[in-house]
């Protein structure tokens, strides 16, 4: 697996010091949404032009650095239709962005409809799963004429929930520019956390072909609550996990969440282990 982390999860530098920082930590690519790593100026629609991309992309390829996802976690079914507006626009931006940089995905996740990005139980209906279909399709349209793959990442407390919305939403816009980010903590609820080998093994049998991007991280339970903490410090089989990546994803970029500048070096030393005893 290429292993990577989230650039706003690094110490904070300027993005020509945080790359090379990066690297030096052993990590082979990053998640990078703009909003979150960019501190040095407001990476807003305006200062994305094809320099400033250009300018990551050499940056990136001097360190020997992927760029796995470049992050657009807005919420597409917000209902407020000046709201929607922006946030489409902010996604072709990233599109057109992406196509520029060179970088793996686009990444997104499929949200709520209500304008505060909240769970209600809405959310898990057909209803809702219609409107996110509706209004995703046509910013996947806007990835395939910019020859970028857009990635859902499947979220239990989102519209797309589990495996099956997800593998129906795959099926209904039908694009080879559509794919998957695997984050398997957020899949987890814990009505099911004791059986969670059967949810890894039911997400790579149906969304397996999609698969693009893993992202990392773990979780303890407080109660009923599912509590997300660094990988190696929870309960996620790590060692399933990293089994049917090596059978079914090889080279598969992996980017570590939920780490902190003092941990991050010791979770990539945890999951390298666990994969090379798989």
């Amino acid at each position: 697996m290429v292993i990577g982390l989230r650039a706003h999860d690094a110490a904070y530098a300027p993005f020509d010091e945080l790359v090379p920082n990066i690297k030096a930590q052993g990590f082979d690519c990053i998640h990078i949404a703009l909003s979150k790593s960019i501190k040095e100026f407001t990476p807003d629609i305006a200062a994305m032009t094809p320099a400033f991309a250009m300018h990551m992309k050499r940056v990136c390829a001097k360190n020997d650095l992927d760029v796995a996802v470049l992050g657009c976690y807005l919420n597409l079914c917000n209902p407020d239709p000046v709201q929607h507006k922006e946030i489409v626009d902010k996604y072709t931006a990233h599109l057109r962005f992406a196509s520029m940089l060179g970088c793996g995905v686009v990444g997104t996740e499929t949200g709520a409809c209500n304008t505060e990005y909240r769970f209600e139980p809405f959310s898990h209906t057909d209803e809702a799963l219609k409107i996110c279909i509706d209004n995703l399709a046509p910013v996947v349209e806007t990835a395939e004429k910019f020859g970028v793959l857009m990635a859902i990442e499947p979220v239990w407390t989102h519209i797309v929930s589990t495996e099956d919305p997800a593998r129906q939403l795959l099926h209904e816009i039908a694009s080879p520019n559509l794919q998957i980010i695997l984050d398997p903590v957020n899949l987890l609820h814990a009505e099911i956390v004791e059986d969670q080998d059967a949810m890894l093994r039911e997400a790579f049998d149906q969304l397996g072909n999609e698969i693009a991007v893993v992202h990392m991280k773990d979780f303890v339970l407080q109660g009923d609550q599912k509590v997300p903490t660094a990988i190696g410090q929870g309960k996620l089989d790590y060692p399933y996990l990293c089994k049917l990546i090596k059978e079914k994803k090889p080279y598969i970029h992996c980017t570590l969440e939920e780490t902190t500048p003092a941990n991050a070096v010791a979770s990539r030393e945890y999951v390298q282990k666990t994969y090379a005893e798989a």
